[in-house]
């Protein structure tokens, strides 16, 4: 270690950092080390090797430990300018956290609590502007509550409390249990956090960055994730589909790319396009909130995302470890209508708290976006197949922050345009030719129709008559040539079934309740 690194100003070291994090590793035995042309590594004498621990000697921030179970050890930053200076320490750390390449992890994806503020990837004053703002509308919190409020440990934010009391802007308000403190925000603090608060209102769950999330979804990449004949039986078992519709979506679902769903109205496209996530049988993590250069960026939607219990290998609960700035989810079906607009594919901020919104198909990674009803939106169809033309030939996509900022972030997730119109009417070669599959669904034969009625029959309670069904498909299909659908069965059966209860009858099929079905059911179609 050259000694002239010790008279460097914060700036000049950062800067030297930087060339020596981007330039290639080189080895001494099996651990890679930043080196010079030579291959020999620029140590004193008096210097361990990185990596060894000596003695009496102080580690602290000095290497990064790893945010994810069974990811490798991160490269280690030691240096004797470091010492001494904890600001430094941390903000070079942090440095590393970011120019350390994507950590790869053996085994399902499972976020691990950080330990220390380092290992959050974030900096004091993101942390600080959370907690004076829950005091702000709280009043007081203990210690114990502001950590649960931000879904960290308290040992990472003990000592952020403690330089908050230090600096006057929260105060002991008395004692609580397992030796923490009530806390009180001061009038300094409240000053500064009402200040804080109309840059932006979010004082939720700590976020996570953006390197991070990044990370996650490679782990978790649903191109990966390979479905089976029998996933694809278990997860269509409340539907008719035969061997041959199997056959296709099989090789367009493990994919992951994209399809094309398209025939008449009412076969199913959308009943198929819901259970297509279900056929991987899988759960994933995705953050809360993400922060992208001090802008919060919110992720998890309880609308369109299902939280389910976490569950380690032996099927016990075990959270003690896990980050719960994460949340464990189904792989997410988010589906979009004629409702959709340009809007909902940006980042959206909300003008009154200043929080950002992440866009549908960010929400939909490792998961399943449908597009439904696609050609009858809201915007031109050029307009939404020209935006994502590039995510879909190259599994990324750019958002612009409210900031100006722009952002790469990953576009993984198997996206389903669900047609009753003909796909070549609608796009050009080459958006079909970034869409590998199109898959028409076509009407269900007779026997299949039979199938149907005689399921759906089951579920509303009716008794099966072989002969009322005889009489429905003979007169009210075969005599005037009608085609089946595959959404008939269902929607006539409801039309028996309220026939029945107006007329205080028993609940039975018979010929004259599905004629009378009929004739409402099929007056202008």
């Amino acid at each position: 270690m050259n000694h002239s690194r010790s008279k460097l100003s914060p700036a000049e070291y950062l800067a030297e950092l930087r060339k020596e994090c981007l330039a290639p590793p080189q080895t001494v035995g099996t651990r890679p080390l930043p080196g010079d042309a030579s291959g020999t590594v620029g140590l004193e004498d008096s210097d361990p090797p990185v990596g060894v621990n000596v003695p009496g000697q102080d580690t602290s921030g000095m290497e990064m430990a790893s945010n994810f179970v069974g990811s490798p050890p991160a490269p280690n930053l030691g240096s004797a300018a470091m010492k001494g200076n904890p600001q430094l320490t941390a903000l070079l750390t942090r440095v590393n956290h970011l120019l350390t390449p994507a950590r790869t992890t053996e085994g399902p994806f499972v976020p691990r609590a950080p330990e220390n503020l380092i290992e959050t990837g974030l900096v004091t004053d993101e942390i600080e502007r959370l907690i004076l703002k829950y005091l702000l509308a709280r009043g007081s919190a203990s210690g114990r509550q502001i950590a649960n409020q931000l879904h960290l440990s308290f040992q990472v934010i003990e000592p952020l409390l403690r330089d908050l009391k230090q600096d006057q802007l929260v105060a002991f308000k008395g004692t609580s249990q397992f030796n923490d403190f009530e806390y009180i925000i001061t009038e300094l603090g409240r000053e500064r956090a009402r200040r804080y608060a109309e840059e932006c209102t979010y004082f939720g769950s700590a976020p996570v960055i953006l390197a991070d999330y990044i990370h996650s979804i490679s782990a978790q990449t649903i191109a990966q994730a390979h479905a089976t004949v029998e996933d694809l039986k278990r997860a269509f078992s409340d539907l008719i589909i035969n061997q041959q519709m199997f056959d296709r979506l099989g090789p367009a679902i493990n994919s992951g790319r994209g399809m094309f769903l398209f025939g008449e109205p009412g076969n199913g496209k959308t009943s198929i396009a819901e259970r297509i996530t279900s056929c991987f049988g899988s759960t994933i993590w995705i953050p809360r909130a993400l922060s992208i250069d001090g802008d919060i960026l919110r992720l998890f939607d309880p609308a369109v995302h299902q939280e389910v219990p976490y569950q380690n290998q032996q099927g016990l609960m075990n959270t003690s470890s896990i980050d719960t700035r994460w949340v464990h989810i189904r792989r997410p079906t988010v589906i979009a209508g004629g409702e959709l607009t340009m809007d909902e594919l940006e980042v959206r901020l909300n003008k009154s708290t200043n929080v950002c919104e992440s866009p549908l198909q960010m929400k939909s990674n490792c998961g399943t976006l449908v597009i439904d009803d696609f050609g009858r939106q809201r915007m031109p169809v050029d307009v939404l197949l020209n935006r994502w033309i590039v995510p879909l030939e190259k599994r990324y996509d750019f958002l612009n922050l409210p900031s100006g900022k722009k952002i790469q972030v990953p576009f993984d997730q198997l996206i389903i345009f669900s047609t009753n119109l003909e796909p070549k009417d609608l796009v050009d070669g080459a958006f079909l030719r970034r869409i590998p599959y199109k898959i028409e669904v076509p009407d269900p034969s007779e026997s299949e129709y039979r199938e149907l009625i005689v399921l759906m029959a089951d579920k509303l309670g009716f008794p099966e008559n072989s002969e009322a069904i005889d009489h429905l498909v003979e007169n009210q299909y075969k005599k005037i040539n009608r085609p089946f659908r595959a959404c008939q069965p269902r929607d006539l059966l409801l039309q028996v079934k309220n026939y029945c209860l107006y007329k205080s009858i028993p609940m039975e099929l018979s010929p004259a309740a599905f004629d009378f079905a009929c004739e409402n059911y099929f007056s202008v179609l």
